[in-house]
Protein backbone atom coordinates (compact mmCIF):
# COMPACT_ATOMS: atom_id res chain seq x y z
CA UNK A 1 0.00 0.00 0.00
CA UNK A 2 1.52 3.57 -0.70
CA UNK A 3 1.41 6.45 1.51
CA UNK A 4 -1.43 7.99 -0.56
CA UNK A 5 -3.52 5.03 -0.70
CA UNK A 6 -2.75 5.06 3.17
CA UNK A 7 -4.14 8.22 3.70
CA UNK A 8 -7.88 8.17 1.77
CA UNK A 9 -8.21 4.84 3.73
CA UNK A 10 -7.82 6.49 7.25
CA UNK A 11 -9.48 9.77 5.79
CA UNK A 12 -13.82 10.42 5.64
CA UNK A 13 -14.78 8.28 2.32
CA UNK A 14 -15.54 10.09 -1.19
CA UNK A 15 -19.33 10.98 -0.80
CA UNK A 16 -21.08 8.78 -3.57
CA UNK A 17 -21.92 12.05 -5.50
CA UNK A 18 -18.13 13.34 -5.70
CA UNK A 19 -16.92 9.75 -6.85
CA UNK A 20 -19.36 10.31 -9.59
CA UNK A 21 -18.10 13.13 -10.53
CA UNK A 22 -14.82 12.14 -10.13
CA UNK A 23 -15.22 9.28 -12.77
CA UNK A 24 -16.94 11.52 -15.31
CA UNK A 25 -14.16 13.88 -15.25
CA UNK A 26 -11.45 10.93 -15.53
CA UNK A 27 -13.62 9.45 -18.65
CA UNK A 28 -14.76 12.28 -20.46
CA UNK A 29 -12.41 15.58 -20.05
CA UNK A 30 -8.57 16.21 -20.97
CA UNK A 31 -6.43 17.56 -17.73
CA UNK A 32 -8.78 15.05 -15.45
CA UNK A 33 -6.04 15.89 -12.81
CA UNK A 34 -6.87 19.85 -12.65
CA UNK A 35 -9.97 18.29 -10.15
CA UNK A 36 -8.94 18.97 -6.84
CA UNK A 37 -9.95 14.66 -5.89
CA UNK A 38 -10.47 13.11 -2.63
CA UNK A 39 -7.91 14.21 -0.57
CA UNK A 40 -7.98 17.95 -1.25
CA UNK A 41 -11.70 17.88 -1.20
CA UNK A 42 -11.74 16.91 2.28
CA UNK A 43 -9.65 19.31 2.99
CA UNK A 44 -11.35 22.52 1.69
CA UNK A 45 -14.85 20.50 3.39
CA UNK A 46 -12.93 20.86 6.46
CA UNK A 47 -11.70 24.50 6.19
CA UNK A 48 -15.29 25.58 5.73
CA UNK A 49 -16.40 24.00 8.75
CA UNK A 50 -13.40 25.79 10.65
CA UNK A 51 -13.80 29.52 8.95
CA UNK A 52 -17.36 29.15 8.50
CA UNK A 53 -17.65 31.46 6.05
CA UNK A 54 -20.66 33.27 4.85
CA UNK A 55 -19.94 34.19 1.38
CA UNK A 56 -17.32 32.02 -0.86
CA UNK A 57 -15.19 32.40 -4.44
CA UNK A 58 -14.00 30.53 -6.07
CA UNK A 59 -11.69 30.89 -9.50
CA UNK A 60 -11.29 28.05 -11.42
CA UNK A 61 -14.60 25.86 -11.35
CA UNK A 62 -13.16 23.45 -13.77
CA UNK A 63 -15.98 20.43 -13.10
CA UNK A 64 -16.94 21.36 -9.68
CA UNK A 65 -14.98 18.76 -7.63
CA UNK A 66 -13.96 21.52 -5.38
CA UNK A 67 -17.24 23.74 -5.41
CA UNK A 68 -19.43 20.62 -4.49
CA UNK A 69 -16.96 19.84 -1.56
CA UNK A 70 -17.09 23.41 -0.11
CA UNK A 71 -20.58 24.08 -0.71
CA UNK A 72 -21.32 21.24 1.67
CA UNK A 73 -19.76 22.32 4.68
CA UNK A 74 -21.81 25.76 4.55
CA UNK A 75 -24.01 27.03 7.02
CA UNK A 76 -27.51 27.99 6.19
CA UNK A 77 -27.60 30.98 3.65
CA UNK A 78 -24.28 30.81 2.58
CA UNK A 79 -23.22 31.26 -0.52
CA UNK A 80 -20.50 30.20 -3.14
CA UNK A 81 -19.63 32.04 -6.21
CA UNK A 82 -17.24 29.79 -8.62
CA UNK A 83 -16.30 30.85 -11.98
CA UNK A 84 -15.06 29.73 -14.83
CA UNK A 85 -13.56 31.32 -18.03
CA UNK A 86 -13.85 28.98 -20.67
CA UNK A 87 -17.78 28.27 -22.04
CA UNK A 88 -17.04 25.27 -23.52
CA UNK A 89 -16.79 23.68 -19.65
CA UNK A 90 -20.22 24.73 -18.96
CA UNK A 91 -21.93 21.89 -20.27
CA UNK A 92 -20.46 19.74 -18.71
CA UNK A 93 -20.63 20.89 -15.55
CA UNK A 94 -23.40 23.01 -14.87
CA UNK A 95 -25.66 19.93 -14.61
CA UNK A 96 -23.40 18.59 -11.98
CA UNK A 97 -23.78 21.38 -10.03
CA UNK A 98 -27.48 22.14 -10.21
CA UNK A 99 -28.38 18.45 -9.55
CA UNK A 100 -26.07 18.32 -6.59
CA UNK A 101 -27.59 18.26 -3.37
CA UNK A 102 -26.23 21.74 -2.73
CA UNK A 103 -26.93 23.64 -5.64
CA UNK A 104 -29.15 25.98 -3.81
CA UNK A 105 -26.02 27.37 -2.24
CA UNK A 106 -23.80 27.95 -5.32
CA UNK A 107 -23.52 30.81 -8.04
CA UNK A 108 -21.97 29.75 -11.33
CA UNK A 109 -20.75 32.43 -13.80
CA UNK A 110 -19.11 31.95 -16.74
CA UNK A 111 -16.51 34.90 -17.68
CA UNK A 112 -12.93 36.00 -17.20
CA UNK A 113 -12.86 36.65 -13.23
CA UNK A 114 -11.15 39.36 -13.20
CA UNK A 115 -13.80 41.09 -15.40
CA UNK A 116 -16.55 40.19 -13.43
CA UNK A 117 -14.69 41.15 -9.62
CA UNK A 118 -13.16 44.39 -10.91
CA UNK A 119 -17.08 45.37 -12.46
CA UNK A 120 -18.84 44.14 -9.33
CA UNK A 121 -20.68 41.81 -11.58
CA UNK A 122 -21.52 38.98 -8.63
CA UNK A 123 -24.10 38.95 -6.21
CA UNK A 124 -21.07 39.64 -3.15
CA UNK A 125 -18.28 42.11 -3.12
CA UNK A 126 -16.75 40.78 0.02
CA UNK A 127 -15.59 37.34 1.04
CA UNK A 128 -15.12 35.35 4.15
CA UNK A 129 -12.97 32.83 1.85
CA UNK A 130 -11.35 33.41 -1.56
CA UNK A 131 -10.11 29.86 -3.47
CA UNK A 132 -7.49 30.31 -6.12
CA UNK A 133 -7.52 27.71 -9.03
CA UNK A 134 -6.82 29.34 -12.53
CA UNK A 135 -4.53 30.66 -15.01
CA UNK A 136 -1.16 30.11 -13.07
CA UNK A 137 -0.10 33.32 -15.13
CA UNK A 138 -2.45 35.42 -13.79
CA UNK A 139 -2.68 34.42 -9.83
CA UNK A 140 -0.66 37.95 -9.04
CA UNK A 141 -3.69 39.56 -10.85
CA UNK A 142 -6.37 37.34 -9.33
CA UNK A 143 -4.60 38.30 -5.65
CA UNK A 144 -4.19 42.10 -6.22
CA UNK A 145 -7.81 41.58 -7.17
CA UNK A 146 -9.57 39.69 -4.51
CA UNK A 147 -7.60 40.67 -1.65
CA UNK A 148 -9.26 44.46 -0.97
CA UNK A 149 -12.71 41.95 -0.98
CA UNK A 150 -11.49 39.83 1.82
CA UNK A 151 -13.10 40.61 4.98
CA UNK A 152 -10.73 41.11 7.57
CA UNK A 153 -9.76 37.94 9.50
CA UNK A 154 -10.64 36.26 6.12
CA UNK A 155 -8.60 33.75 4.39
CA UNK A 156 -7.44 33.47 0.57
CA UNK A 157 -6.72 29.83 -0.78
CA UNK A 158 -4.28 29.31 -3.49
CA UNK A 159 -3.67 25.80 -5.36
CA UNK A 160 -0.80 24.81 -7.58
CA UNK A 161 1.56 26.87 -5.53
CA UNK A 162 4.69 24.06 -5.66
CA UNK A 163 4.05 23.50 -9.45
CA UNK A 164 5.27 20.22 -9.63
CA UNK A 165 8.35 21.15 -7.90
CA UNK A 166 9.37 23.67 -10.75
CA UNK A 167 9.44 26.98 -8.43
CA UNK A 168 12.51 25.37 -7.67
CA UNK A 169 14.55 24.03 -10.51
CA UNK A 170 15.51 25.70 -13.71
CA UNK A 171 12.26 25.28 -15.88
CA UNK A 172 11.32 28.53 -14.15
CA UNK A 173 14.78 30.73 -15.06
CA UNK A 174 13.54 31.03 -19.18
CA UNK A 175 10.17 32.28 -20.14
CA UNK A 176 10.69 30.28 -23.49
CA UNK A 177 7.23 28.45 -23.56
CA UNK A 178 3.29 28.19 -21.93
CA UNK A 179 4.72 25.55 -19.22
CA UNK A 180 7.39 27.96 -18.47
CA UNK A 181 5.28 30.94 -18.28
CA UNK A 182 3.26 29.30 -15.51
CA UNK A 183 5.70 28.56 -13.61
CA UNK A 184 7.04 32.10 -13.36
CA UNK A 185 3.74 33.01 -12.75
CA UNK A 186 3.43 31.29 -9.66
CA UNK A 187 7.25 32.11 -8.92
CA UNK A 188 5.64 35.59 -9.00
CA UNK A 189 2.31 34.94 -6.71
CA UNK A 190 4.56 33.48 -3.96
CA UNK A 191 7.44 35.93 -3.46
CA UNK A 192 4.55 38.60 -3.57
CA UNK A 193 2.52 37.00 -1.01
CA UNK A 194 5.59 35.93 1.47
CA UNK A 195 6.34 40.08 1.45
CA UNK A 196 2.96 40.99 2.00
CA UNK A 197 2.99 42.45 5.35
CA UNK A 198 -1.18 42.53 5.84
CA UNK A 199 -1.37 38.80 5.39
CA UNK A 200 0.12 35.51 7.32
CA UNK A 201 0.76 32.37 5.17
CA UNK A 202 1.76 28.71 5.20
CA UNK A 203 2.62 26.49 2.21
CA UNK A 204 0.90 23.00 2.72
CA UNK A 205 2.64 20.21 0.22
CA UNK A 206 -0.61 18.87 -0.24
CA UNK A 207 -0.25 17.38 -4.10
CA UNK A 208 0.57 20.78 -5.65
CA UNK A 209 0.77 22.54 -3.14
CA UNK A 210 -1.86 24.70 -1.38
CA UNK A 211 -1.06 28.03 0.74
CA UNK A 212 -3.43 29.57 2.96
CA UNK A 213 -3.36 33.01 3.42
CA UNK A 214 -4.83 35.39 6.39
CA UNK A 215 -5.57 38.65 5.91
CA UNK A 216 -4.75 40.07 8.79
CA UNK A 217 -7.97 42.75 10.81
CA UNK A 218 -7.08 46.07 9.90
Amino acid sequence: MSLDDYILAHIDPEPEYLHRLWRATNLHLNYPRMASGHLQGRLLRMLVHMIRPQTVLEIGTFTGYSTLCMASALAPGAIIHTIEINDEQEDFTRPWLENSPWADRIRFHIGDALELISHNSLDSNSFDLVFIDADKRHYVDYYRAVLPKVAPGGFILADNTLWDGHVVDDIGLEATNGKDAQTLGIMAFNELVAKDSGVERVILPLRDGLTIIRKLPE
